[in-house]
């Protein structure tokens, strides 16, 4: 049977359906898929996010220089491999052994492209993970931002497949449905809202997300809709400045962190999700909730902003307040075009799943295992 393996830094949680669902398509086309993951940096493990498969490998990992690098020892464990699938990142050592010694298996990466949230998008580090770009056979790109990136960077476009990166969606489905118009009017009340309009933030508080220019969007909108609403769902290192700027404004409420069904139905009270900052897997959750994401062209999101399609989905305005807080506004007043973003979102929600995903991953490998090996790494 041919052989499949990929190596993980760590597995977390929210990748374990991906792993489950690709095992299996790949088992329909008569490949075995081998995972092979090791455990993150003591930060990392603080976090809780850590997720098990019974049949994955677990393998030694070994951090240096204070986490700036990793050791693996995977090789042992890729002898009859086909292909072996490794994440693109400068700090493991030993990708950069797979991509230097002789081997009779293909190599494919599996990433962004780039680290687009890099303060030096032209440094050293990211001129070397270009470099590295073109010494492997095959690539899976997170979404077309990350294919246009590595195209970019002269990797050929027909080795490259797109897996539409996306998490299990399925359960905040079922949660946000059960969501009854009685508990969404009840929660309302408890937050102090009335019946104005929401805009709701949802994710980690930290400085990528921007919260200023959250705030300063929020008090324009505030002023040309007097009964507007601004609920914050989240946690992180930058609550006690949320905190402040809350009670300094008793039109907005932060939550705190909340989760699964829970947080399903604090988004239940919104018109629209406001994210001005940072935007990546959350975008999903303005999918399947129907709720149309607002950001900003602020440069620094993940490749899931690729999924954002400017007044079909969501909407994505100049990084610059008053366009921000206009574009909310124009939003607020205009119920039709709200429709029509919401319609846009259901079909999206339907797109950007972990089953496509894995139907596009298998794809992929089928495809790079039945090419011939790429010549242009060596030039």
């Amino acid at each position: 049977m041919t052989k499949v393996c990929i190596v993980q830094r760590r597995l977390t949680h929210y990748r374990v359906p991906l792993f489950a669902v690709l095992r299996q398509a790949l088992a329909e086309r008569g490949i075995q898929l081998e995972l092979l993951v090791g455990r993150g940096t003591p930060d990392e493990e603080k976090k809780h996010d850590a997720g098990a498969l019974p049949w994955a490998r677990s393998i030694p990992t070994h951090y240096l220089a204070g986490g700036r690098l990793c050791w693996q020892s995977a090789r042992r464990h890729l002898s009859g491999a086909d292909l072996v699938i490794i994440t693109q990142e400068n700090k493991l050592l030993q990708n950069h052994l797979l991509m230097l010694m002789p081997r009779r298996f293909k190599l494919a990466f599996w990433g962004h492209g780039a680290n687009l949230q890099s303060d030096h998008p032209h440094g050293l580090k990211e001129r070397f993970k270009r470099w590295t770009t073109n010494r492997v056979d095959w690539w899976f790109a997170y979404t077309q931002m990350s294919t246009d990136l590595v195209k970019k960077a002269g990797f050929p476009g027909d080795r490259i497949t797109v897996l539409n990166n996306a998490v299990d969606t399925s359960e905040l489905h079922r949660q946000w449905q059960s969501v009854t118009l009685e508990e969404t009017r009840a929660l309302r009340e408890s937050l102090g809202f009335g019946v104005g309009p929401v805009g709701v933030f949802v994710g980690s508080l930290y400085i990528d997300k921007r919260l200023d220019f959250l705030f300063a969007a929020a008090e324009t909108i505030r002023r040309e809709v007097p009964d507007f609403h601004l609920l914050i769902v989240g946690e992180g290192p930058e609550r006690d400045r949320v905190q402040a700027w809350c009670a300094q404004h008793p039109w907005a409420r932060w939550v705190g962190a909340r989760f699964g069904r829970e947080k399903a139905a604090y988004v239940s009270v919104a018109q629209l999700m406001l994210n001005p900052g940072l935007v990546g897997l959350g975008i999903l959750d303005a999918f399947v909730c129907g709720v149309p994401m607002l950001t900003t062209d602020c440069g620094i999101h993940s490749p899931e902003i690729a999924y954002l399609e400017h007044g079909s989905n969501g909407v994505m305005t100049a990084d610059d307040v008053d366009a921000y807080a206009d574009a909310s506004i124009n939003l607020l007043r205009n119920a039709e075009t709200l429709d029509a973003l919401r319609a846009g979102c259901a079909a999206s929600a339907a797109e950007y799943t972990v089953e496509n995903m894995a139907r596009n991953f298998a794809e992929g490998v089928s495809r790079c295992l039945e090419a011939p090996r790429y010549k242009g790494r060596d030039s």
